[in-house]
């Protein structure tokens, strides 16, 4: 599920801000980016950003996953910064 894949995949960066990754349950570096919508961030998650903050790579790196837990791990993270 979401919550799995991101204590596994996502945390490394997002737990930390590592790469200018925003951190997860950051209300304020989340809210600009949700305000965008969601298929933004999916779009973002599922083949990866780089911006003037930070990189975000495909998957996170894990380009064997399906996209579904992508965006329930993208799901995870938005709920975590409300």
């Amino acid at each position: 599920d979401g919550a799995a894949v991101f204590q596994q995949t996502c945390s490394v960066c997002h737990g930390t801000g590592l790469a200018g990754a925003p951190k997860a349950g950051d209300h304020a570096a989340w809210a600009p980016r949700v305000a965008k919508g969601k298929d933004l961030l999916y779009q973002h998650a599922l083949q990866g950003f780089q911006g003037t903050a930070g990189v975000m790579p495909p998957k996170g790196g894990r380009v064997d996953l399906p996209d579904d837990l992508i965006k329930a791990a993208v799901d995870h993270m938005v709920d975590m910064a409300k």
